[in-house]
């Protein structure tokens, strides 16, 4: 069974009991997911750059775009139009393949793992969650890897309030701290 199908037969029920929904359209679902990563100090290289843009490809399967500063700040050397950084919107199939991946086989590769943090949640429901590496990925290959960075992951839903987010989340099975 893949993921999108234990959503619709399993998730979907469970939620809809619980929060008394009269219509199935009501029921809080995942629209994207966007990972994100920033150049940092490293915008200037090229090498760095094309690295990160390599590793984001094989991580979600497509190819990322690079996203440009709006405006120049004097203090952080950013200059308007400069690349500090890049990203990668996840929908439909794609989306729900990432997210059996990464319950079930990157978080129980991250080192020291005690859980997500359920602050992660915000208050409209979505869910941002940082990685301070991309080794855990089983895409990457150490060897191949030349500079390690961190990325984030940011899963945004249709539920209204934190806690539908929270509760579709915990049924996906998002391994949450006790």
């Amino acid at each position: 069974m893949n993921f999108k199908e234990k959503y619709t037969k399993e998730i979907v029920p469970k939620l809809k009991e619980k929060f008394a929904y009269e219509n199935i359209m009501q029921v809080p679902s995942i629209k994207k997911i966007v990972l994100n990563v920033g150049f940092g100090r490293h915008s200037k290289e090229k090498a760095y750059i094309k690295n990160v843009v390599d590793t984001l490809t094989k991580i979600s399967g497509q190819k990322p775009v690079l996203t440009k500063a709006k405006k120049s700040i004097a203090s952080f050397k950013v200059r308007e139009g400069a690349e500090i950084g890049s990203c990668v919107t996840l929908r439909g199939p794609r989306m729900y393949d990432f997210i059996d991946k990464l319950i079930n086989i990157t978080y129980p590769r991250v080192t020291d793992f005690r859980g997500v943090d359920n602050k992660c949640v915000d208050n409209s429901g979505n869910m941002t969650v940082g990685f301070k590496e991309s080794t855990p990925f089983p895409e990457v290959d150490l060897d191949d890897l030349e500079n390690v960075f961190g990325l984030e992951i940011s899963f945004s839903t249709t539920a209204k309030t934190r806690e539908e987010g929270l509760e579709l989340f915990t049924l996906m099975g998002f391994p949450f701290k006790k």
